[in-house]
């Protein structure tokens, strides 16, 4: 297994102090003077490649111990806080995990027995990009704490470049099973009408008609995408997805410089089995679509891998990491397109209030309901009196003598009532 060169730092050409690359230039940048010194780009190298290894020649030879380092990045050691491995550069003593920003132990050990990276993809958002596309993720934020932008402001953006595997492998399924197909039937029943009578009636029914079924189905599965680290939240790793895989560089050492690097903590055997889980879907739809039908139903299936191949890479990610009432919550960025992806907490008290506000605002309405439906019903009295006194003299005016005699007589009684509630009652003294 071939090793990179060890030991290599990328000191300033003009001052001598330590460089990064700088993602807006694709360069190696001096933080004290500016100098910068280009990555070649892998277009102007015609030996460059991206080279696919046999996946059982390396299985063998990294179980057995036979591995490697990668440059500059000698040492490692191991996050107490979250178990990632964090290859640490060359004459670098300590610092934090880039992931839940415990102190890294002052223990380093040498970096064995592992599988080199052979390939990546650089970082394309630099640091302020990643920041802005953060406070931008945290603006869009409903029912989060008011205090939370100025904690996670405190949390610091650090840029890791995060282990994967990807495999290749042409797969042959042999399955056995069923095909259904629909067909039209009538079929008889009884029912009752509207007299409560028994009647037989008839009706248009979809039936299935199995079949035996047999066969065998090829399928190339290319670049199968396998996260190798264990520090990072699986859901949040995944919605970073999809990566530019076609743009992925021969390793350089140069692009490290500056960043992060983690160790693999899932190695070539199980992440081949995940490989696996991830093309199971792929192969059962296939099988699917041989059977053919309206349905189908597999009983047996059995795939068989070959030419099995791999890569380990390394792609961008910055992470930034907060701890709000003593709970670490992550955040994600894509180094390539800038995708932000992380956990948040919730403000009880915001969403609380927002409950009491639209229970309030449905109360206000109701009331405003009942009001208004009050009103209406108290003025139809009013406008049916109305209209009957309107209408009194037209119907007299038509009645004649007849109806000017009896509403004086209603006049005369009307007198008499109030005559009577004004006098004294006999045998009673006033």
């Amino acid at each position: 297994m071939s090793t990179p060169t060890q030991g290599k730092l990328f000191p300033c050409s003009q001052c001598g102090a330590k460089v990064a690359f700088d993602p807006a230039t694709r360069s190696l940048k001096c933080p004290y003077c500016g100098h910068t010194t280009a990555v070649p780009d892998p277009a102007d190298d015609a030996a460059a490649a991206v080279v696919e290894r046999d996946f059982d020649a390396y299985l063998g030879r990294a179980e057995g111990g036979d591995g490697g380092v990668i440059a500059g990045h000698t040492s490692q050691t191991r996050c107490t806080g979250c178990g990632a491995t964090v290859l640490l550069e060359d004459k670098v003593v300590t610092k934090e995990c880039p992931f839940c920003g415990t102190h890294l132990e002052n223990k380093p050990e040498r970096a064995t027995g592992m599988i080199p990276p052979e390939s990546l993809v650089p970082f394309a958002v630099d640091l302020r990009g990643a920041r802005e596309a953060f406070t931008g993720w945290l603006g869009n934020l409903w029912f989060a704490p008011s205090e939370l932008k100025t904690v996670a402001n405190l949390g610091q953006l650090s840029g890791v470049y995060v282990p994967y595997w990807t495999y290749d492998a042409m797969t042959y399924t042999a399955y056995r099973g069923e095909r259904g197909d629909n067909y039209q039937d009538t079929e008889t029943y009884t029912d009752r009408d509207a007299q409560g009578n028994t009647v037989t009636k008839t009706r248009t029914v979809t039936r299935v008609r199995w079949w035996p079924a047999s066969g065998r189905v090829e399928h190339f599965f290319d670049d199968v995408l396998v996260c190798g680290s264990k520090s990072v939240p699986p859901h949040l790793i995944a919605s970073l997805e999809p990566w530019d895989l076609e743009n992925l560089e021969p390793f350089r050492p140069e692009f490290l410089g500056g960043f992060n690097t983690e160790r693999y903590a899932v190695g070539l055997r199980e992440g081949y089995a995940e490989a696996k889980q991830l093309m199971a879907p792929t192969i059962d739809t296939l099988v699917r679509r041989d059977i053919g039908g309206d349905h189908q139903r597999v009983a047996w299936k059995r795939t068989d891998y070959a030419a099995v191949t791999f890569k380990h890479l390394l792609l961008p990610v910055w992470v930034a990491h907060y701890r709000y009432h003593e709970t670490l919550y992550q955040i994600l960025v894509n180094g390539r397109t800038g995708q932000v992806s992380g956990d948040r907490p919730w403000s009880a008290w915001k969403i609380l209030g927002v409950v009491l506000a639209v229970l309030l605002l449905v109360g206000v309405i109701a009331l405003v309901m009942a009001v208004s439906s009050g009103k209406a019903r108290g003025a139809e009295p009013r406008v049916a009196a109305a209209t009957v006194a309107r209408s009194q003299p037209v119907a007299a005016s038509r009645l004649g003598p007849i109806a000017e005699a009896a509403a004086g007589s209603n006049q005369l009684f009307y007198e008499s009532v109030t005559c009577f509630r004004g006098s004294t009652p006999l045998g009673r003294k006033q």
